[in-house]
């Protein structure tokens, strides 16, 4: 519940502004002695002085008055934006959401972060890290603006800009035969025991891959995270599959472990910039600007 109402607010940042009650009584339209009670009324609540308030001397703001003060006019500032007819759209392109698929945010997150932050230094970037359908179901409700994902659980609601292509990568033991290979195929690994990501879509996709073959092959484990699939390679429980490509030749738990590329072509998967409905500028400019960093490097 508010205790303070945004007329008592209006009422002490026009007197902290005027330096005056009789002043601030004018540029208010209210009585002097109506603006005092408001003022008293806000003092008493807080149970701290916003004013010292001497006879012949201007009004002047205790120090803790300026903390306040600064609060207040920020509050009445927003309440404007929101009472104006375009004033929520202007406030909702000071700040965007940027989702990214909880694998991919490892190696994506952070750089794109950087990136936005310097090309658009006025607007405040919130992130958001999330499953497919968690970040499906946000961006179709607004609360993401942008999502960088691999193309599946995405419906013809979404438009897809391409970010990238990527293989699966498969990760062996180094005792295994394949991990001499510097390329494998899908047929090689189909009679293997396997380990998937435990996301229901990547699951099924990735099993998917292997239907032209005429196959079901084995899931010997379903990991929860790429490090947990990797760490499950590195100790002999089977092949690990998954488009996320990790730097490095050691497990979490420092086991040597060797990564070698899947070639089927059918393989490939897009990584895409995802978003619903039309979008105001800036937000095309920052889609711009992604795709860019993403053909650059």
């Amino acid at each position: 519940m508010l205790y303070l109402s945004l007329r008592q607010l209006e009422y002490v940042v026009a007197v902290a502004r005027a330096g005056s009650l009789t002043v601030a009584a004018q540029q208010v339209n209210v009585s002097q002695p109506a603006l005092s009670v408001a003022v008293t009324q806000v003092e008493e609540h807080l149970e701290k002085k916003l004013f010292h308030r001497r006879k012949g001397t201007p009004v002047t703001l205790t120090g803790f008055g300026r903390l306040f003060m600064a609060d207040a006019e920020a509050l009445l500032a927003d309440a404007a934006r929101l009472e104006s007819p375009g004033g929520l759209c202007q406030r909702r392109l000071e700040r965007i959401v940027l989702g990214v698929f909880d694998d991919l945010s490892p190696g994506y997150l952070a750089p794109l972060l950087r990136l936005l932050r310097t090309r658009f230094p006025e607007i405040e970037v919130k992130t958001r890290v999330a499953t497919f359908e968690g970040l499906a179901e946000a961006v179709r409700s607004g609360d993401i603006d942008l999502a960088l994902t691999y193309d599946l659980g995405l419906d013809a609601s979404f438009h897809r800009a391409l970010y990238a292509q990527v293989s699966p990568q498969a990760w062996l033991h180094p005792d295994d035969p394949l991990a001499m290979r510097e390329e494998v195929t899908l047929a090689d690994l189909a009679d293997r025991p396997l380990i998937l990501s435990d996301q229901g879509l990547s699951i099924r996709h990735m099993l998917g891959l292997f239907r032209p073959l005429g196959v079901i092959p084995l899931v010997a484990h379903r990991a929860a995270s790429t490090e947990v699939l990797r760490s499950l390679s590195a100790n002999g429980e089977g092949v690990g599959i998954s488009y996320t490509c990790p730097v490095g030749k050691t497990s979490y738990d420092g086991k040597p472990l060797v990564r070698v590329p899947i070639a089927d072509v059918q393989a490939r998967e897009p990584i895409v910039l995802a978003y619903c409905g039309e979008q105001p500028a800036p937000l095309p400019e920052i889609r711009t600007a992604i795709l860019e960093m993403a053909n650059v490097t």
